[in-house]
């Protein structure tokens, strides 16, 4: 009886095997993806339109001396060398930084100060925080009107208040060199914003360090600086650099209370950049307004988050 030999059959070679389809997961990844960039799709062809579209269009503007209803014509750098000889411009942009300077400070101290007195258990809590808050949610003319009849040098609030102290009068926004400080003060107003963020970073804060600090024999201050203050200074540094940002872009005072007045001592950037857009029709000019904001605001907003490093602290790690 003989055996059968079997013959084995060589695998064949590389370059002739089928290719793998792809599995389910990678199928389901796929379409996973192409529905993502057609869900995203709304929100980023609205940032190329309506967002990056106006700031090319900006930008080529800026180099044009275009006048509403008129032909655009080529002038180079010529409204940039313009703003260098323009005292408005100068004028706008000190009126701003000083609004600013004035603003941001006051805003952060009474926000801070106000969030770890909200934050104690006191009774009424939730009443004292809607109360604070409430300012903010005026709008904008509304809030605005309300002001104007407080800064009225006749019969406004304040002023009845002063007279009713003994105190000297003031002219309010009506008065060259008490313009800016009164629109400070309304400003201060609604730091209901600043209170709501500051009361969320305060509630984040470890409650076993305030008792390691207890233990250590620590009273009120050192819990404040030890461990308030340290874990803070993040949120700290959110509001200061949008608060940056907003004030230099404060716009609806000047518009609707003072007209830039008196005598341009309220004439903020954004307010001189709209007079020139859309009173004089100078777009080129007003676009080359908007560019120098932005590069202003761009290297502000940079050297705060160079400085930061040197004094926010991250739970995470060492102050960056």
């Amino acid at each position: 009886m003989s055996t059968a030999t079997r013959t084995t059959k060589a695998p064949p070679a590389a370059e002739h095997r089928s290719p793998v389809r792809p599995g389910r997961q990678e199928r389901l990844g796929r379409t996973e993806a192409r529905w993502g960039l057609l869900l995203a799709a709304p929100a980023i062809l609205g940032f190329l339109i309506f967002t990056i579209g106006p700031m090319i269009a900006s930008a080529v503007f800026s180099l044009t001396d275009w006048r509403i209803g008129g032909p655009a014509r080529f002038i180079g750098l010529g409204n940039y060398d313009r703003l260098a000889h323009d005292h408005l411009f100068w004028k706008s942009l000190n009126v701003t930084t000083y609004y600013t300077l004035g603003v941001v400070p006051l805003t952060l101290l009474v926000g801070f100060v106000i969030a770890i007195l909200v934050n104690q258990g006191i009774r009424g809590r939730s009443l004292w925080r809607t109360i604070y808050y409430l300012p903010t949610l005026v709008p904008a003319v509304a809030s605005s009107v309300l002001w104007i009849w407080i800064f009225n040098p006749d019969f406004g609030l304040l002023n009845s208040m002063l007279r009713q102290a003994g105190l000297p009068e003031s002219s309010w926004i009506y008065g060259e060199k008490s313009a800016v400080p009164s629109l400070i003060l309304m400003s201060v107003w609604g730091f209901g914003n600043a209170m709501v963020i500051f009361l969320a970073g305060l509630q984040g804060v470890p409650q076993q360090l305030y008792e390691a600090v207890a233990i250590d024999g620590g009273g009120t201050w050192a819990r404040f600086r030890h461990v308030t203050l340290p874990f803070m200074t993040p949120v700290i540094f959110y509001n200061l650099v949008t608060g940056v940002i907003g004030t230099f872009q404060v716009f609806n005072q000047a518009y609707i209370m003072t007209q830039g007045g008196p005598n341009n001592a309220t004439e903020f950037y954004i307010y001189y950049l709209y007079t020139k857009a859309f009173t004089d029709s100078e777009i080129g000019y007003a676009s080359a307004l908007a560019w120098v904001l932005f590069v202003i605001v761009l290297v502000i907003t940079v050297l705060l988050f160079r400085n930061a490093r040197r004094w926010v602290y991250y739970e995470m790690g060492a102050a960056r």
